[in-house]
């Protein structure tokens, strides 16, 4: 059968399945008829030879024979399909609901399959090259031992940490020098580290390898960097820093195992660019008043830096945790691997083909592609394997997953989101639970109760299957069909308006925690002078002004609680209000405050507002400039009459008196002339000659 173009093959794997293909087929609601296979890779490889001849496009239900069927298509050439897999068994076939023949188990796969027949958008990339430039730190005979290893196929050199105690080479075939490394920075293909007294070795070293010369600080630069030292990393988070082994000196296995990973690491590398930024919704700054710092505060290895009012994304240091795009208030920075709407779509598709055809109490299990896949292939192999109510949902990384998706799973009829965490990212849990908090409380709001949201920390498949199999599944949530897309907030906003619809005890306004990033803006009327510096700040246009008149508004639908309204306000009379409201008056333009404006006392101008003024003239008012009858007026007057009001005013308090002409060489010379000639007639007059006097 065809499902979104594609020819959908499954296979029962041995019969070690149970496939009902007219169920699996009414489920997918494809085109034409589904018979399943007995052994599809080998006993019936004619056969799938035979349907992918006649296809554009395939997919398979099997992913442990993917490398078999692609090499089977390799003879068909140029007609060769295009291929995609899925993984139907580990996932659903392999449980003990499977084996039972749970109905639960069929929707299951009908889901899986209809993920997989999506079509998937490719995420953006950066290139980073290696041209096998290594710069192998350490303090003892272990480094030039690591080095030379590596000799063969990289260009290598030794940096030993000052005092390191190290035999001389019999040859000395890689360049070995000493230095003190203090900091690094860059990313494969592209690392500076500085190095002070930096010398290079005595040939004539005897007994210990000896170095000469007047120590410099320098830098240099390596395409990667093996770190033997034993010391403090160099970089935050060191296993997340492409192109930088830091293991254990005292492991000879993790020094063996990054020494053969090193040795082939030259050519072109892509990485995504994991991170899609949208500068114009960024809530960091204005005018150099911090907002948000959500990212930085979360950024393992600070591939994020301030850029003026906004940030600046490394995607070459970033490790694409996602935890950026999780507390991010705007959406600004969007996790774009797989690339769009494609995690959104996926999750649309999976829980909604599952509860269209009568799946109970889904349950979506997010987890890495790693440890999580096969972590639940474990279970599957040597255990119960997933319940049949469980629908996984396989991403990049568990941390990328925010309150959007978690609410827009619940609204399409989830009864749990159950998050998998890796051991190696046990460190981000806090944040995760942070965002887990949001969710209770909005959950807990609308009558729907705590817990909708779990984080899972197995260690071995027995833990994975206690957890799943060890408590009943939440209620079912009433299903809604919504389209969500987008960035996180208009995801977040169709979600909640769901749920909110099917709630069985909805209100209008829900207390959210610190940090939330919905809510309200509380301002002191009274004491606010409609300067408006807030609506100058505010980058999502909750608060903004009248043109025609001096006014406040506020959209709370809008607001992301970013803080920089209240940072900005100069009077101080902002604070902000964490909640959540489906009142149709958070949705509007509120008005705060509104003034009519001050007429100019001299001209009847419109140029300020009440407030503003009297709030100025408080502050002036005993100010030696506004002494006097009448001065203190001029601040009622726009800017064109104060300036006349000033330059005609006989006790101007800028007027600096009458100024000096300044003189010209020709006046010099004319007083010069002046004092002989009164001399002259000086002399005349007392009858004296020149002689004389």
């Amino acid at each position: 059968m065809k499902l979104n173009g594609k020819e959908v093959l499954v296979c029962s794997c041995e019969d070690t399945m149970s496939i009902d293909g007219d169920a699996l087929a009414k489920a997918l609601g494809g085109e034409g008829k589904l018979q399943p296979a007995r052994h599809l890779c080998r006993v019936e490889l004619d056969r799938f030879m035979d349907d992918a001849g006649k296809a554009d496009k395939i997919l398979v239900a099997c992913t442990q024979e993917a490398p078999l069927f692609l090499d089977a298509l390799e003879e068909l050439g140029d007609k060769a399909p295009e291929a995609n897999f899925v993984n139907i068994r580990e996932l659903a076939g392999w449980s003990e609901d499977g084996q039972n023949k749970d109905t639960n188990v069929t929707a299951k796969m009908a889901a899986l399959i209809s993920e997989a027949a999506l079509e998937v958008r490719d995420a953006t990339s950066v290139t980073m090259v290696s041209t096998g430039i290594v710069l192998v730190l350490g303090k003892d005979d272990s480094a030039i031992e690591a080095a030379r290893k590596l000799a063969d196929r990289m260009d290598v050199t030794v940096v030993l940490q000052g005092g390191a105690d190290v035999s001389p080479p019999n040859v000395m075939d890689i360049p070995v020098f000493m230095g003190n490394i203090k900091s690094a920075r860059g990313h494969l293909g592209a690392f500076e580290v500085n190095v002070e007294n930096f010398r290079p070795t005595v040939p004539s070293s005897k007994s210990k390898l000896e170095f000469t010369g007047i120590g410099e600080a320098g830098s240099s630069t390596c395409d990667l960097i093996l770190d033997l030292r034993g010391d403090t990393p160099l970089f935050p988070a060191p296993e997340k820093r492409d192109g930088y082994f830091n293991p254990d000196p005292g492991n000879p296995a993790l020094v063996m195992e990054a020494l053969f990973t090193l040795s082939d690491m030259i050519g072109e590398y892509e990485k995504p660019k994991y991170i899609d930024y949208d500068a114009g919704i960024c809530a960091h700054s204005a005018s150099k008043i911090t907002g948000c710092t959500n990212c930085f505060d979360v950024c393992p290895t600070i591939a994020i830096v301030p850029n003026g009012d906004k940030v600046k994304f490394d995607p070459y240091t970033c490790a694409g945790c996602g935890l950026c795009a999780v507390v991010c208030p705007t959406g600004a920075a969007r996790y774009n691997l797989p690339a769009g709407d494609t995690v959104t779509e996926r999750l649309r598709t999976l829980v909604g083909t599952y509860t269209k055809v009568g799946g109970e109490t889904p349950v979506v299990l997010v987890h890495d592609d790693t440890f999580g896949r096969d972590i639940i292939a474990l279970s599957a192999r040597y255990g119960r394997g997933l319940p049949g109510h469980v629908l996984p949902l396989a991403i990049n990384q568990a941390t990328q997953i925010g309150i959007e998706t978690i609410t827009l799973a619940l609204a399409l009829g989830a009864s749990e989101v159950a998050i998998v965490l890796p051991p190696k990212k046990r460190e981000d849990r806090d944040t995760l639970l942070g965002e887990f908090a949001i969710v209770d409380a909005i959950t807990d709001g609308l009558g729907y109760g705590t817990g909708r949201v779990r984080l899972l920390e197995p260690d071995d498949p027995d833990q994975l299957e206690a957890a799943l199999y060890g408590t009943a599944p939440a209620t079912a949530i009433a299903a809604s069909d919504i389209g969500a897309a987008g960035r996180k907030r208009s995801v977040l906003r169709l979600s909640l308006d769901a749920l909110h619809r099917k709630s069985p005890s909805p209100v209008d306004e829900i207390v959210l925690p610190a940090g939330a990033p919905f809510g309200r803006v509380l301002v002191d009327a009274e004491n606010c002078t409609l300067c408006l510096a807030c609506v100058g700040a505010c980058p999502t246009g909750a608060l903004k002004d009248n043109e025609g008149l001096p006014q406040l508004g506020f959209t709370e639908d809008a607001c992301v609680q970013c803080g920089l309204c209240k940072n900005t306000c100069p009077e101080k009379v902002i604070s902000l209000e964490p909640r959540l409201s489906f009142a149709e008056e958070a949705r509007s333009h509120q008005v705060i405050k509104e003034e009519q404006p001050f007429l100019c006392i001299r001209c009847g101008k419109p140029f300020a507002t009440h407030a503003s003024l009297a709030h100025l003239t408080d502050k002036l008012k005993d100010h030696a400039m506004f002494q006097g009858p009448g001065k203190l007026d001029r601040i009622k007057m726009c800017d064109d009459c104060r300036i006349v009001q000033m330059a005609t005013d006989g006790d101007n308090p800028l007027a600096h008196g009458t100024v000096p002409v300044p003189k010209t060489t020709e006046d010099y010379l004319r007083e010069r002339d002046d004092l002989r000639k009164k001399a002259k007639d000086d002399m005349i007059k007392k009858g004296l000659t020149d002689g004389e006097a």
